[in-house]
Parts: structure tokens; sequence; C-alpha cells
């Protein structure tokens, strides 16, 4: 194929290899997408049918841009498409045809954060645990360890080490009996009950596996037990896998993914070919220099080493400053004299960042200077309260049985259902095992009604069958009809009862704007639309690409981002800040175990190789903490990426691990839940 001829060595290499396990290692900036999709073009070209193709990856992103070069090598007139897909949505497909085996109803719920936020409080409330005791985002935590872990709630209270895992493997049973009541599964068990599925049915196993003659993995030193117990049932069969990764960019291991699957790629697939990508055409030989540097301190790697074809005369900067405030000062005052001096845009400048503490400072500094940033990592549209109450309007539609939607919506706007009435219908539901619907008349016959409450839910009620009969019966008028209900329950007065500011209540009524744009786009692109088919596709969507926003990503305007939301990333000028011990390393890695030592390296190695042409790396020299001005330690990485000893006076281990105790998640706003 001509188009070959734009492949270096390597790169060709892997397209080429048609058969058999393969095992394509793609460091930083090597073009592993243009494989990918090359290599999809060139089994097309050989004879395999299209549709026989499935290439999985980690976010609806990744999968758009695949299926975007894919079309553009292959054109538009190809009899059928490759699969491609997230994990996710593979997961869905299979359950949507099969989940019946495992007495789930096939239109089942996808609870997303805040469903499951809601169903873990219900839980610990049910076995009579407080908030004091154990959060519901703790229980949830829990729950999702054991669910990648393959560990049902029968089995939890074998695999507890303390009496509060004793508790939460105790709410985890009622946390999955309450979901299943509700039709519902969350995202841990799309993957979890598609494994269970191929385990139990073989039948099942074997007609998925005939879909499909080549897999392909992208991202694959991200995946998890489950999802790699997943990928080897597909292909046990014939074999014909195709993974593409990088060890050294392994930095999720806090949400499960184990790097283990990709270094022990070829003992668990006898035979495998190994491919190794080493050109990069994203960073100057200088950066990639430190990088390959830096790297070679892991033990555990795949051995390669990265090729520059950028030369630069362009030194990496190292900058200390006494305190943060100067780190803060200094580093926006270069980006304003850059911008506005040299003309340089900002959407070339990123500041990188471990923990979500750090851009405090960042921010406030651009402010004064009046530059446009955006700070990545932020709050999900999905995750916006007015966006919930909508979405739970819609699921209580979709699924009378869901009725942890229904108590969102039950009196939102107020319409005189309060929540004693609320708890009253509850008690007597979960005592008779029937929905809260069903038990209306027996606690209205018992006086626990006023009439006038009783008045309000049957008007309720009626409200929610009319609009169920109308989306059911006219899918292609959906965003006309979420309109009409949005009017008819006077939405509205709900964001002037939340948010007394003007500004505010403008802005949150363009939340539903776009929530009616979101459903309308979703019609025009479903050849079969339906309100079930659009709250899958959002719900996967508000996972899948979580805090990737992607207009505001392309606004001409300079990024703030933790190491985590940079993956992927690239920026002609990168700031990667607050290069001290406590905070790259991580305090809560330091003294912890090699391992994770070892991921907090990689995560140093991610933040270098995201900069094309200029990288400066700094830190403070002592910061405020807990309102005392302490000294602060030089990160070990910076002398391993320059190739110097440690200082003599350098502590080995323990250090002082005074900073906040910042959770690993990579949102950098709380939800306004």
């Amino acid at each position: 194929m001509d188009g070959l001829s734009g492949l270096n060595a390597s790169q060709r290499d892997a397209v080429l290899t048609s058969s058999g396990p393969l095992l394509v290692l793609a460091g930083a900036g090597t073009g592993k997408t243009r494989v990918i999709t090359y290599r999809m073009a060139e089994l097309i070209r050989r004879g395999t049918p299209a549709d026989r193709i499935l290439s999985v990856t980690f976010t609806n992103k990744a999968a758009k841009e695949m299926q975007q070069r894919t079309t553009m090598l292959l054109g538009r007139r190809l009899p059928s498409k490759p699969v491609i897909s997230t994990f996710h949505s593979l997961c869905v497909r299979v359950l949507r045809e099969d989940i019946e085996a495992l007495d789930y109803p096939s239109r089942f719920t996808i609870f997303d954060r805040g469903d499951q936020e809601s169903a873990a409080r219900t839980a610990l409330r049910d076995i009579r645990v407080g908030e004091t005791s154990m959060r519901s985002g703790d229980l949830l935590s829990h729950i999702s360890r054991w669910k990648m872990n393959g560990i049902a709630p029968s089995n939890a209270t074998d695999n507890v080490e303390n009496d509060l895992e004793f508790l939460a493997a105790v709410a985890y049973r009622r946390y999955q009996s309450n979901l299943r009541a509700a039709g519902a599964v969350d995202f841990d068990d799309l993957i979890l009950l598609t494994n269970q599925l191929f385990s139990e049915f073989p039948e099942v196993l074997e007609r998925h596996q005939r879909n499909f003659d080549q897999v392909q993995i992208d991202e694959y030193q991200d995946t998890n037990g489950q999802q790699f117990q997943l990928v080897e049932a597909l292909v046990r069969e014939h074999q014909n896998l195709c993974v593409v990764g990088d060890d050294d960019q392994s930095i999720y291991g806090w949400r499960g993914a184990d790097v283990r699957h990709i270094l022990g790629f070829q003992s668990q697939f006898p035979g495998a070919k190994v491919v190794r990508l080493q050109d990069n055409y994203r960073c100057t030989d200088k950066i990639l220099e430190l990088a390959n540097r830096l790297v070679r301190h892991n033990v555990d790697r795949h051995e390669k080493t990265l090729t520059a074809h950028k030369a630069s005369d362009e030194d990496v900067r190292f900058l200390t400053f006494p305190e943060e405030l100067g780190e803060a000062e200094a580093t926006v005052r270069e980006i304003s004299y850059l911008h506005r001096s040299q003309e340089i845009p900002l959407a070339d400048f990123a500041i990188l960042f471990r923990t979500n503490e750090q851009p405090r400072l960042f921010e406030s500094e651009l402010r004064r200077a009046k530059l446009r940033y955006v700070l990545v990592g932020g709050q999900s549209f999905f995750d916006r309260r007015e966006i919930r109450d909508v979405l739970a309007y819609l699921k209580t539609l979709a699924n009378p049985s869901d009725e942890m939607s229904l108590l969102r919506i039950i009196n939102t706007p107020a319409r005189g259902i309060g929540t004693a009435t609320v708890e009253k219908l509850l008690v007597r539901a979960v005592r008779a095992g029937k929905s809260i619907w069903s038990v209306i008349p027996a606690a209205a016959a018992a006086g626990e009604l006023a009439p006038k409450t009783r008045g309000a839910l049957e008007q309720f009620h009626s409200l929610l069958e009319k609009y169920r009969q109308q989306f059911d019966e006219s899918p292609n008028l959906m965003p006309q009809t979420l309109t009409a209900l949005l009017d008819e329950i006077d939405y509205d007065s709900e964001i002037s009862k939340q948010y007394k500011d003007s500004q505010q209540q403008l802005v949150r009524s363009g939340m539903l704007e776009q929530m009616i744009d979101a459903v309308t786009q979703y019609v025009e692109r479903s050849r079969k639309p339906s309100l079930f088919g659009f709250l899958e596709d959002a719900a996967l969507m508000g996972r899948d690409d979580e805090n990737d926003d992607e207009d505001r990503q392309q606004e001409d305007a300079m990024k703030l981002m933790t190491l985590h939301s940079a993956k992927g990333l690239e920026f002609p000028r990168v700031y990667l800040v607050g290069m001290e011990e406590g905070f790259l390393p991580h305090h809560r890695s330091i003294g912890d175990s090699a391992a994770a030592i070892a991921e907090e390296r990689r995560l140093a190695y991610v933040g270098i190789t995201r900069a094309e042409d200029h990288l400066t790396l700094s830190r403070a020299e002592s910061r405020m903490k807990w309102g005392r001005r302490r000294p602060s330690l030089p990160s070990r990485f910076l002398f391993e990426m320059r190739g110097e000893d440690y200082p003599e006076d350098y502590p080995d281990d323990d250090l002082d691990d005074d900073l906040d105790d910042e959770p690993e998640e990579e949102s950098v706003e709380e939800s306004d839940e």
C-alpha cells in the first residue's frame, strides 16, 4: 500500500504484522494512533471485513479520533466499518444482548457517580452506619476495588483486613442488592458482569468470540484485571491480538491499572512479537535526554530509548524560588511577556502540577495579569446539579423501577411532597418489598398522607405517565418533549431558588439549553433514537470523557492541569511546577514501596514528555503549611534526570508529610451536588 511510505521502519513492521499476538511498545510522541489506524486499514486491504475488526480504547474522544483517521484512510464507501469502542461501550453491547441470563433486565439503567453516591448512602443507612463512621465515597472506593478484582458481594467479607472494611463489605451486599432491585448497574459492573457472562455461559462467549477476527487494544498499560480477563477471553481462540502501549506511561495504578499486564505480555501470550516505536517526533533532544535518563531509574520496564527528531540549542531550565508565591509570580510574568511582547498564543502554554491544591496561586496571578486560562479537569457537564436533575427525570421516565432517580425529583421543583412523606413511603415500600407508587393507596388509607399531599403525588404520577408516553411514541421529537417537560414543571423556579445571583441563574439556564442541544444532536445522529439510547450515551460520555471539554481545551487560553490530566496531550511550552519531595513524588508514596515511587517517576516522565520545544522545571525552597513556613526538599527526580548524586544530607525515605492529604481523583473542582 503506497500510504505506508510515510511510516518509519518500526511503524511499518507493526502495521504489516497481521496475525498472532503483537505488542507495540509506543513511547511518548512516537505515533501510536497512526500505527493503530494504518494497521486497521492494512488488515481491511488484505481482506479482513471491516466489521470483524475490534479496536478498543479508554475514552470516547480517542475512539472518535481513531474512527475519523480510519475513515480518512479508507474513505466513506466501505460496506462496513471497524468496531471502534471504549471498554464500557463494548460491554454495554454484550450485556444488552445477554444480561437477562444473569437475571437483569435488558433495559438496565447505568448508574453514574451521583446515582452511586445516593445508592451508597442508602446502603449505609440500611445497615445503620452513619457518615461519621464511613463516607459514601469511601464505601464506593472499597466497592470499586473489589469489583475490579472480581470479588462478588458474597465473598467480600473474606477479603477484609479490619472492622471498617468489614462494614464496607456488608454495605457492598446491600448496595448491590439495591442496584439489582432498581434494574441498574454501575460502571464497574459493566465489565464484571460481562466477564461473569463469559465465564458462566460458554455459548455466549463463543458467540461473541465469533464476531471478531482481529482485536486491538490501545493504552494497554492502563488495563486493570477485569479488562485483561475480558480481552483474553475474546481472543482465546484465534490469538489475533495487537496491544499498543507504553509501560513508562503507566500512571493509573491508584484506579486499578496494572502495569504487569504490559510487562508480562509475552508470558501471557507465548510467541508474541514485540515492536518498539522509539522515534520521537514531539520533543527536542534536550528534553528527551532528561526523560530517558529519569525513567531508566525504574527497574521493571521494557528496555527502550527514545530518539529525538528535533534538535534544539535551548536547554531545559531548572528554576528555584525562595517560596511558592515567587514561583507563581515569575511563571505568570514570563508567560505574560512572551504572549504580549512576542505574540506567542496562550494555547501554546501549559502549567502542570501534581496535586489539586497547587493551581490556586497560579490562578490568582493569571487573573491579576488578565491572561485567559482553562483549569482542565474541572467539573463535568453531567455532574452539575441542574443536569443531574434533568437526567433523573429522564431516567425515571425510561425506567420506572429506578427509585434512586425518582427520589431525587419527587419534590424538585417543590410540589408539596415533603421529606417526611417520602420517608413514610420508603419505610412502607421496604417492608412490603414493593415500589413507592404501589404503597401510596395503603399509606393514604392508614392516614399517613394528607389529602393535599396525596393529590400532589397523584398529579406528579400523571405528569410522569404523560411524558413517558410522549417519549415512547415520538422519539424523533425528544428535544421538543424535554422542552415541554421543563416548562411544565417550571424548572426555572428551581434555578431561581438555588442561585440568587442573576448571572449564575443565566449560566445555569444555559446549561439546560446545552442539555436540549445534546438531545437534539443525539436524535440527528441516531438511526433509531430512543430515550433509553440517549441515557446510555450520556452515561458513557459522562464517565469515559471525564474532565474532557473539547471546546474549552481548544480555545486560545493557557492550560492549568494535573499531570494525570495531561497524559496524551502536548504543548510547545510546558512549566512543570512544584518539583519537590511531597509533591512529586507525592508524600503518600514516600516510604510506601518501590512500586509507588516507580509510578511517581513515570508521572514525572509523562510531564516532561508533554513539552514539544520548551520545558521549565521549578520548585520553591519553602512553603506555607498549616500556617507555618517550612523548608522544602528538591524532588529526587531532579537529581536523577540530571544524572547527579543525591546530596549527602538528603534523607533516604520518610520525609515531612505535613502536606494536605489530597485525594487521588483528578477533579480540581468539587461537584455542586
